[in-house]
């Protein structure tokens, strides 16, 4: 858990401050803050493991939509690090 000033946590939880803005540690604040609400009062197994599917397969979006062809753009450009298995 990123432990961020506290004038930061108030204007990133009331959007006081521009997403493009943040570091690594403001998102995932703002990320621990949306799973801490989703999760409530009432922990049990079944919320929790809820809340770490969609974090994972956020994550997995993330990656197949954005890392994998960031990815494949700096291969062309800059060249492969692995030998052609094909």
């Amino acid at each position: 858990m990123p432990y961020i000033h506290p004038d930061q946590k108030l204007n990133i939880s009331l959007g006081n401050l521009p997403i493009r803005t943040w570091g690594a540690g403001e998102l995932n604040f703002k990320v621990t803050e949306l799973v801490d609400m989703f999760l409530g009062d009432s922990l049990n197994y079944s919320r929790i493991n809820e809340a770490i599917g969609a974090l994972e397969c956020a994550k997995l979006e993330l990656y197949r939509r954005v890392a994998a062809p960031y990815e494949d753009k700096k291969i062309k450009e800059n060249g492969d690090v692995y030998r052609n298995r094909d």
